[in-house]
């Protein structure tokens, strides 16, 4: 009986201080993690990567409270140094690369969420950004995610906000000098409201010249509206410029003119205004995530003003500051419960 006692006596210490550190964890992940259910796999990353290092501290605590040798409790330490290493070491092949792909992307921040990337084959807005992947929307309005390293493995093209090139192939045939087209396709890029529109002439075929026209657009969250604009302004300033858009090797069994070209008619075109742009349908969730981490940066960043200006204010005015400050806490709520009800959509 002695015994038993002398044992749990001698135990007890160390028991104490792991049910501490793992209460303590367990407290960390819920503050953390457990009562933030709306945050977006962005807003999760400083948090997991907080609570990772707390792990690691907690388990070195354990290992210094166990009642053993220094030589045993050196050999505990380096045996899970060795471990992690390992896992470094072979972090290629495993979701350890994901992992540590995901810290690169914080720390470098080639894109964030709302931007416009390209990765090879795969194009669209960034609606997420996580530990170990990211979410972009396609142009389908498909969710596609991509691992972090197959993103910091591959060269990733990001639309810059402060403007786009939009461009647009056709091909005409050589009976129509090619000054006369630029001149066309400056006109129908000034229609899109394109800036500083430019016209090249990228390859002399054994049939037809192909030309592309391209102008600056400097809202680039409605780059699908504006291509399309394109396009029928190309139609209309070379149909209105009696130039046939048609493949030199067209047949048409039909008796026709010489001297008669294959162009709409005059007066057919109706302008239809529609009441959404297809970005609105498009990129919906990455346009909505975008507003919210904005929106939610917008007022922390209000909130820290205000708790300044409250430590040095009295009176009345502090009231007043108080108020606003619960005023911005509620929106700044408002905000959280959005996202939180756009996740679970």
């Amino acid at each position: 009986m002695d015994s038993l006692i002398d044992k749990v006596t001698y135990l007890a210490p160390s028991l104490a201080i792991s049910v501490v550190v793992i209460a303590l964890l367990l407290t960390a992940n819920w503050a953390l993690l457990g009562r933030h259910p709306e945050l977006g796999n962005e807003k999760k990353l400083p948090r997991q990567l907080t609570l990772l290092a707390l792990t690691l501290i907690g388990f070195v605590v354990i290992t210094f409270a166990l009642p053993v040798s220094d030589t045993a409790r050196n050999q505990v330490i380096t045996l899970v140094g060795v471990l992690l290493s390992g896992i470094v070491a072979f972090s290629s092949t495993t979701f350890v690369a994901n992992f540590m792909a995901g810290i690169m992307l914080r720390m470098n921040r080639p894109f964030k969420t709302g931007d416009f990337i390209r990765v090879e084959d795969y194009f669209g807005r960034v609606s997420e950004r996580g530990l170990f992947d990211t979410e972009i929307q396609s142009e389908h309005r498909a969710l596609i995610t991509l691992p972090n390293l197959y993103l910091v493995s591959r060269p990733v093209e990001v639309i810059s906000k402060s403007g786009a090139i939009i461009s647009s192939t056709l091909t005409l045939g050589y009976d129509i000098h090619y000054s006369r087209i630029e001149s066309l396709l400056i006109l129908a890029a000034k229609a899109t409201d394109l800036k500083d529109p430019f016209v090249q002439v990228i390859e002399l075929g054994n049939d037809a010249v192909t030309y592309r026209v391209s102008g600056l657009l400097v809202d680039v969250k409605s780059m699908l509206t504006t291509r399309s604009q394109l396009h029928r302004a190309m139609l209309d300033a070379l149909h209105d410029g009696a130039v046939e858009i048609i493949s030199p090797t067209f047949v048409n069994q039909r008796r026709l003119d010489d001297h008669l070209k294959i162009v709409p008619g005059a007066g057919i075109r109706e302008s239809v205004k529609a009441s959404t742009t297809p970005e609105e349908i498009v990129f919906d969730k990455a346009e909505k995530a975008e507003q919210q981490e904005a929106a939610q940066d917008r007022l922390k960043k209000e909130l820290q003003v205000l708790g300044d200006q409250l430590n040095a204010s009295s009176g009345d005015e502090k009231a007043k500051i108080e108020l606003h400050i619960e005023q911005i806490r509620q929106q700044l709520e408002n905000v959280s419960e959005q996202r939180k009800k756009a996740k679970q959509e």
